[in-house]
């Protein structure tokens, strides 16, 4: 069994994929409001000034479009794993670029080398985010995930309950 596939890891990347697909939904009927979300096994949460029925229809057309192999549902731009792989390859390269400074001297006089750097990691990051997004923390085929339910927590905060039967 792969690590990607064991309890707990599995249902949190599908359930990942799912609050992709249905912050696409949201973001599509709500295009100006400012959508985020967090998963893990037992389900999501969706952040937001949302109508709470709007999140249950948008939960309920993401399983469905996912199930259908919707699959680029799954990955979205706006994803943590996206800001991580940009942040840790920027800090990573001006890391490199410091190598071998002794003094604060030398590492300002280094300062445009680590902001080149830093740019770089972020552009090489654009591809990658969404790589790692498709290969390792969503997975796009639900299963046999389905919404248990849909509550609202407060004005802007939704829990979407889901259960794998796998």
């Amino acid at each position: 069994m792969s690590l990607l596939n064991a309890p707990y890891i599995l249902p949190t990347r599908r359930n990942h994929a799912l609050e992709h697909a249905t912050i696409h939904i949201l973001g599509a009927r709500f295009p100006n409001r400012s959508i985020a979300g967090h998963s893990n096994p037992t389900g999501f949460f969706i952040v937001g000034n949302l109508p709470t029925e709007h999140v249950r229809e948008a939960a309920s057309e993401a399983l469905s479009r996912l199930q259908n192999g919707e699959r680029h549902l799954a990955i979205h731009p706006g994803c943590g794993t996206n800001y991580l792989v940009y942040g840790a390859l920027a800090g990573f390269l001006a890391l490199l670029g410091m190598v071998g400074t002794r003094n604060s001297r030398e590492r300002l006089e280094r300062f445009p080398l680590l902001v080149l750097l830093s740019a770089l990691g972020f552009l090489i990051g654009q591809p990658l985010g969404p790589a790692l997004q498709k290969r390792v923390t969503t997975e796009p085929n639900p299963g046999q995930t389905r919404i248990v339910d849909v509550q609202r927590i407060s004005a802007t905060l939704h829990r979407v309950i889901t259960h794998d039967d796998e």
